[in-house]
């Protein structure tokens, strides 16, 4: 495998390669093409969705060089004598371009007075000049920014979009992955690409000698739980099962179990509730089975359609309504197993 980090590797360059922004890439494209630029736009949208990619890219098929493109950390050049210099600096004219762009990252990040002083900018910008404002936080750029810049929302990529994307990626680096492999790794991507790829150097880097050797050519899911010590397929199930049929007991020692291997528990619910969601769609939504049956190996999927035959299964709205609302008290609580076991209890009926 190449040693160079698999997201700089594979950053999109071009609009072609550019993955789950079909709009955004169409906007941009064809003004781009027509000469229909805006004097300043205002990328949001969680991290690794390609904002920054775009940005390049856009900055490109307006004829900007490498040397007119100004990337800013708004993180560490956040306050109003950075933005002053910025003001300077954008006066002067381009070296070889038509245009200079000024890209500023994690934006929100601004003092009130760099804002300020940012917003005189973006009022009477210099024609030259092209502004890309880049956020993780869009709530926390003031409407007066907002409502000058053309304003496009990142969306994060689907499962299955970042399932293909990790599995593209693995076969051109010499690997292949099972597919509950991939779908783990697409579920710790937590919709980030780069972090979906982050998570697939990681196992590859692990699994290198033992492919090498011509030993477990196929990545599996349990290897991925390994090296990322997320829980393992069957301690999931064992709780998803436990869950169904109101086992306290069985559930609450999966629980206890991926405690003490040290799982994250927000992941360890994300899984869990991952594989209820799949069997409560396999009993209400018949019309993607075939679909889910795609998407998951034959073990995974024998595991599901067992599941969705058992007692307790039509209770799987409830419980995922329940398991909804234990997740976000997890990162809150002082024992992060807390919101889950009192969930699980609930459920049982042994609350009452």
């Amino acid at each position: 495998m190449n040693e160079r980090v698999l997201y700089r590797k594979y950053r999109p360059a071009q609009w072609s390669e550019v993955l789950g922004q079909p709009h955004i890439v169409a906007v941009l494209k064809t003004a781009a093409e027509e000469h229909t630029i805006a004097h300043a736009y205002l990328f949001s949208g969680s991290r690794g969705t390609g904002k920054t990619s775009v940005a390049r890219i856009f900055a490109a098929a307006i004829d900007c060089t490498p040397t007119d493109l100004y990337e800013i950390d708004a993180a560490s050049n956040r306050g109003i004598d950075d933005v002053r210099e910025l003001r300077d600096a954008v006066s002067t004219l381009p070296f070889e371009s038509p245009y200079k762009v000024y890209l500023i990252d994690e934006v929100h990040m601004l003092t009130k007075e760099a804002f300020n002083a940012l917003l005189k900018t973006l009022e009477e910008p210099p024609s030259h000049v092209i502004f890309i404002l880049a956020t993780t936080e869009l709530s926390r750029v003031p409407e007066t920014i907002i409502s000058r810049c053309q304003s496009f929302v990142f969306k994060k990529p689907s499962r299955e979009e970042l399932v293909k994307h990790v599995s593209a990626i693995a076969k051109k680096e010499g690997a292949a992955l099972g597919k509950d492999a991939a779908a783990l790794i697409a579920l710790l991507g937590d919709g980030s690409f780069r972090d979906a790829l982050g998570v697939l150097q990681k196992v590859m880097t692990v699994s290198l000698p033992s492919r090498q050797a011509g030993k477990d050519k196929e990545l599996s899911a349990d290897e991925v739980a390994r090296v990322t010590g997320a829980p393992k397929a069957e301690l999931v199930r064992q709780a998803a099962r436990a869950l169904a049929e109101a086992d306290a007991d069985t559930a609450l020692a999966a629980v206890s179990t991926a405690l003490e291997g040290n799982v994250d528990m927000k992941v360890f619910a994300r899984l869990v509730m991952h594989t209820l969601r799949e069997t409560m769609l396999l009993i209400f939504a018949k019309d993607l089975a075939v679909q889910i049956k795609e998407g998951v190996s034959s073990d995974e999927y024998a595991f599901l359609a067992e599941l969705g035959k058992s007692k307790g299964a039509k209770r799987l709205p409830e419980i995922l309504r329940e398991l909804l609302a234990a997740y976000p008290l997890i990162d809150a609580s002082p024992a992060p197993a807390l919101p889950l076991e009192l969930a699980i209890i609930k459920l049982s009926g042994q609350d009452k």
